[in-house]
């Protein structure tokens, strides 16, 4: 038996639905093994679809009880049902109700898709098409219904039951069974369907919204964890209050519930009031949850907040219109972030993501637009390039059209749009409306797949006081020119050059929208240097030949802080690029390059350091692993790329070491202060543990007995864990000492033991493959847990490329082993983890023929899923429609 190629779903071919269901009525009686549904449909014929055709319901993994229609029992030769699907042959040319009753096993589904068990709490996950594992139904995002929502349960194993929209009524049901019934007034598609039920407890407040609702708030724990979710209780409020500020939207019902499980194979579900999380984006305590959990659980608890606007008010069309609700919610939930935090720390977070994760997408077989025009399976398109590449686009247009009609903009996207399923072209043409632009060009973005190339080159004219740029942008294929918004402007010696003036830059931006195009730049006293897309204006790669020094200048005396940080990073990139190649020799520790880089952070931290300790720390960071291959681009020797950058490390802690003595001095918090997790006190730590990696790396020895100090002192998971992690990086007893007692402290507390698996995972020598086998037997590692398995089997393939990307092929092996293991249980996460052999065609020869020998074999497994076999043979031929 071989794997059935999925079949390819394509944008052109969409058709509306055939029929409409304007009500649902839900009848959900939970049991362990024996879930019963009786779900009432009121259908109508879709105006809009074609007439005359059978009505077609999915299905995925369901029992029929019972059908019937109008309250009459159909005959067998009127419909056809079969696990995957209900076809009624002939339906009513009218409005009619049908009546379908099914059964469901909660505790079999290890998919985690559908109503399933998790820890004892049935929890639902719907998007993107979890409800046909529930009820036969139009599963499409286009089909928006109003819910009423039944669910009845044994109260002692359920005493809380949660649904869409608002309580309406609860009571008891008999034989110690109970009920409750929740009304959405709302229109939804299926995939933003939720229940709840299980023993919960919860903390809770009241929000008024600027319209005068009063709205009851609570987050829903496992019992014991209350006091862990108070942090993403108040999140919940800072992100009400936000979007009611900077958007103008409101809440819309009476109650809005979050609720934590265990067992969930995203980090979180945005069903309308009733948000279902993965208990690692809620649950916190200093002692267990880093400043970049706290981080986090705030961006999170934020993103599924505000897709109540951008996703469930209006929604998408279709699964190719994903961009619209997540792109745009991911920039919501950026500038969020950015008004609580440090704009520009985390506006360089948001960028270090995308190179990290979108830029190789883009590079690899798994390349495709933030739109996608054809797919196979929906779930392996929640990308970082629908994401975080969809957001740059939504930045990119605020830039282009500015504040004011950016914001009438989205005011009249929400208006126009509000209950209905809108695509890409809905979204822009609101925006053209407003701005009074024509979009046609711009709307590009969503088509093309890839990471434009923009060249620049430079010159300037001393006698007539003019300087020039000459841009021009490579899409390769033959495509059509972008429009790019290059925020820019002039640094020299001594700072921003600001009698400079040009009149194609307005308000300090150049849209780029031709192949090519040059600017002159008029009363420029001196050869500046070119501050290029500033704040990151465009997710693209830009060259140009700027020397160290000139990066340098940008460094000290550039206005904007994203540059300033990209001028480091380049410098470091160089050194280390041109050191990490298969073909370069091990480099001294020391040239004259990193010499000058080592005095030019020098004098930075001397400046600066204490001023903005979160953006030093990012400063004093060198680019990873990943990031260098990615630069170099082919012929990739991972071993290379790791000593050089050990190398590197080694030299900047012995160059720095008396200025990083000092700074983990001078940031030491004083005894009994108390921990907070906000911004500046978070800046605080990471400089001073970015300070404690280049002493180890410089010196093993102190940096040992630095990082063990750390352990026993240390007030918060932060620190602990960044010392344990530095400690991670140096053999011997110390560290598996140090690593015993901390596998044997949180034993307990599987969030953390997360943690612990990550780091071991991630530790870059041949031993790694064995204790990754001895963890796997670990009582706290569970192949049915999602987050157990990306810690450590995830960690291992992200985060550990000399390993990974062995030489005899066993780092892929445990990997396929692991995506064949789990494609019998949970697909969706086994297929999430084969994407990391995306860049497996750049690696040098000897590897790549590994690679490749290793994703044939998995290829020629005998059952796949659709998820693992899409993902397996993109990966193979590097085509969305390949089989």
């Amino acid at each position: 038996m071989r794997t059935e190629t999925p079949p390819t779903i394509r944008l052109e071919d969409y058709r509306p639905s055939s029929h409409l269901i304007d009500r649902v009525e839900l009848d959900v009686r939970l049991a362990p093994h024996e879930t019963r549904i009786t779900a009432t449909l009121a259908l109508r014929p879709n105006p809009a679809g074609e007439p005359g055709v059978p009505l077609v319901l999915d299905g995925d993994d369901v029992i029929l009880l019972a059908l019937d229609l109008d309250g009459q029992a159909l005959p067998p030769d009127a419909y056809a049902a079969t696990p995957s699907g209900l076809t009624l042959h002939r339906p009513p040319a009218r409005p009619f109700t049908l009546r379908i009753e099914t059964q469901v096993d909660p505790t079999a589904n290890t998919k985690l898709m559908g109503l399933y068990r998790s820890n004892g709490v049935y929890c639902t996950q719907c998007e993107a098409d979890g409800f046909r594992r529930i009820t036969y139904f139009l599963d499409r995002p286009d089909v928006l219904s109003v819910y009423t929502t039944r669910i009845e349960a044994e109260r002692d194993a359920a005493p809380v039951l949660l649904g869409n929209g608002n309580p309406v009524a609860a009571g008891e049901a008999g034989e110690g069974r109970h009920y409750a019934v929740w009304h959405d007034p709302h229109p939804k598609p299926a995939y933003l369907f939720a229940l709840v039920g299980g023993r919960l407890d919860k903390v809770a407040t009241r929000f008024t919204t600027m319209e005068g609702r009063d709205v009851a708030v609570a987050v829903y724990v496992e019992p014991g964890q209350e006091p862990r979710a108070d942090y993403a209780l108040g999140a919940v409020l800072r992100s009400m209050r936000w979007d009611e500020e900077a958007f103008g939207r409101a809440y819309d019902l009476d109650v809005f519930n979050v609720v934590a499980v265990s067992d969930f194979n995203m980090g979180a579900m945005e069903n309308k009031g009733l948000n279902i999380f993965n208990d690692k984006y809620v649950l916190a305590s200093p002692e267990t949850a880093t400043d970049q959990d706290y981080a986090n659980i705030e961006a999170i608890i934020a993103h599924e907040y505000f897709h109540n606007w951008s996703g469930n008010r209006v929604t998408c069309r279709d699964w190719f219109q994903l961009c619209l609700k997540e792109g745009l919610t991911v920039f919501r939930d950026q500038e969020f972030s950015s008004d609580m935090r440090s704009r520009a720390v985390h506006r360089i977070g948001e960028v270090r993501t995308l190179r990290a994760r979108q830029f190789p997408e883009d590079a690899g077989p798994l390349a495709h637009p933030v739109r996608p025009r054809a797919y196979a399976e929906i779930n392996n398109f929640y990308t970082a390039t629908v994401y975080e590449k969809g957001a740059e686009i939504v930045r990119m247009l605020s830039t282009l059209v500015g504040p004011a009609p950016f914001r009438a903009g989205m005011d009249r996207y929400y208006a126009q749009n509000d209950g209905r399923a809108a695509t890409v072209e809905d979204f822009l043409d609101a925006f053209a409306v407003e701005s009074g632009r024509d979009l046609a060009a711009f709307a590009q973005w969503y088509e093309w797949p890839g990471t434009p190339r923009v060249e620049v080159e430079g010159r300037y004219d001393a006698a007539e006081r003019r300087y020039t740029l000459r841009f021009s942008q490579d899409l390769r294929g033959g495509a059509p020119p972008l429009v790019i918004p290059v925020a820019l402007g002039l640094v020299g010696a001594s700072g921003p050059i600001s009698e400079a003036t040009c009149p194609e830059v307005r308000d300090g931006v150049f849209v780029l929208d031709r192949t090519s195009a040059g600017l002159t730049f008029t009363n420029v006293p001196e050869a500046p240097v070119p501050s290029l897309f500033r704040g990151f204006s465009a997710p693209v790669r830009v060259e140009i030949a700027l020397s160290d020094a000139e990066r340098l200048t940008l460094l000290r005396h550039d206005t904007d802080a994203f540059n300033r940080w990209q001028a480091a990073q380049s410098i470091a990139m160089r050194l280390l690029a041109d050191r990490g190649t298969a073909r370069a020799r091990e480099a001294e520790d020391a040239g004259p390059a990193a010499q000058a880089y080592a005095e030019a952070l020098a004098a930075f931290l001397d400046a600066e350091a204490l001023a903005d300790p979160a953006f030093a720390a990012l400063v004093l960071g060198l680019p990873g692993e990943g990031d260098v291959a990615n630069e170099i681009g082919s012929d990739i020797d991972p071993d290379a790329i790791h000593r050089a950058r050990q190398s590197l490390r080694r030299h900047l802690g012995r160059a720095l070491g008396e200025r990083l003595s000092r700074l983990r001095a001078d940031l030491t918090e004083a005894p009994g202060t108390p921990f907070s997790p906000d911004a500046a006190s978070a800046g605080r730590r990471a400089l001073r543990n970015a300070a404690l990696d280049l002493i180890a790396a410089a010196d093993p020895v102190r940096g040992t007995a630095l990082a063990r100090a750390q352990i026993d002192e240390a007030t918060n998971m932060t620190d602990r864990l960044a010392a344990l992690g530095i400690l991670s990086l140096i053999p011997g007893e110390p560290r598996e000492a140090a690593l015993a007692a901390f596998g044997e402290r949180y034993a307990d507390e599987p969030l953390v033991l997360d943690k612990w698996f990550a780091i071991q995972a991630a530790i870059p020598e041949d031993a790694t493959l064995a204790r990754i086998a001895r963890l796997r037997q670990h009582r706290a590692f569970s192949m049915t847990n999602p987050n157990r398995v990306r810690a450590l089997i995830g960690s291992f393939a992200l985060a550990n490329p000399t390993q990974f990307n062995r030489l005899d092929g066993a780092g892929f092996t445990l990997l396929a082993e692991t995506v064949e293991a789990l494609d019998r249980t949970n697909p969706q996460i086994a297929a999430k983890l084969l994407t990391n052999f995306g860049s497996w065609r750049r690696l040098e020869p000897a590897r790549s023929s590994k690679a490749g020998e290793i994703l044939a074999r998995i290829k020629a497994v005998p059952g796949l899923s659709r998820d693992v076999a899409d993902i397996v043979a993109r990966t193979l031929s590097g085509s969305l429609t390949s089989s």
